[in-house]
């Protein structure tokens, strides 16, 4: 039996939800992104936007896009941002902490490069250091959000996020992606620690 007939979500229903809740949610926020842009441009040097090349699904390169949250000076690393730092902006602490920076990546489901549910993009440098599990996640269209982010995303390592990433490609369902969209809303409220949720030991040391 074809695919679509035995996993219709998968085939196309997810596919489907993405762009009718990705390009009515663009129309919707339009005076928002206005907004933010004006202030980013407003309190620091520097474009309102940032562009950058991650991995997509298959292991293809896309351009990802979100407001610019850092300062126009050079960075030295690739390291993750934890809270406030001298690196990051005042008005990209706030849209960093409530998940604004993000929501230009809606035009990036549009495009059909991501999802709203799935594994997040990782930096194409990052491709070297997968392990077989890892290698999981590019199956799946990357996502705004996904199942290690509602379990405590930056607060956990790679190989622990790899393990959730494996655990939602075998998964994919309407009412996972539910769940995690509803979970979501919840971390944007009360924060990441507050849903911080390890994997299993086991797991997690075979991801490593």
């Amino acid at each position: 039996m074809k695919n679509w007939l035995k996993q219709p979500y998968r085939a196309f229903g997810k596919r489907l939800l993405d762009l009718c809740v990705s390009a009515s949610a663009l129309l919707a926020v339009a005076p928002l992104f206005a907004l933010i842009a004006v202030l980013i441009k407003l309190t620091s040097r520097g474009p309102a936007f940032f562009v950058q090349e991650r991995l997509g699904r298959g292991g293809a390169t896309f351009r990802t896009y979100k407001f610019r949250t850092m300062t126009d000076r050079l960075r030295m690393s690739h390291q993750e941002i934890f809270g406030k730092t001298d690196e990051v902006t005042a008005v990209g602490y706030w849209l960093r902490r409530f998940k604004l920076d993000e929501l230009p990546q809606l035009w990036n489901i549009v495009n059909g490069d991501m999802s709203l549910v799935g594994p997040r993009p990782a930096l194409p440098s990052q491709l070297a250091e997968y392990t077989d599990l890892a290698r999981r996640r590019l199956l799946a269209r990357p996502g705004l959000t996904g199942l290690a982010q509602v379990h405590g995303n930056i607060h956990l390592t790679w190989p622990e996020r790899w393990v959730y990433d494996a655990e939602y490609v075998a998964r994919v369902s309407f009412a996972l992606d539910m769940r995690i969209i509803v979970r979501t809303i919840g971390v944007v409220l009360l924060g990441e620690e507050r849903f911080l949720s390890k994997p299993a030991d086991q797991s997690a040391r075979r991801a490593a």
